[in-house]
């Protein structure tokens, strides 16, 4: 059997601030009703889009069966 991945980068402003349980949450469940299993989630310092440095984030990497 052959998967598919996919990789949701979460940045703090995205996510209100301090990362939030119930942001992380509603995604894991959109994605989930889409088929998708949680793989892992990574702490990462993100890319900024103005300037040098970067801010806290996740990436959430979910897996499915190709179809």
């Amino acid at each position: 059997m052959s998967y598919e991945y996919k990789v949701v980068e979460m940045r703090e402003g995205m996510i209100g601030g301090k990362m939030s349980g119930d942001k992380l949450e509603k995604v894991l469940n959109e994605h989930g009703v889409a088929g998708w299993q949680l793989k892992a989630i990574t702490s990462v310092e993100v890319k900024g889009r103005v300037g040098p440095g970067g801010v806290d984030g996740i990436l959430v990497t979910f897996e499915r069966p190709r179809s």
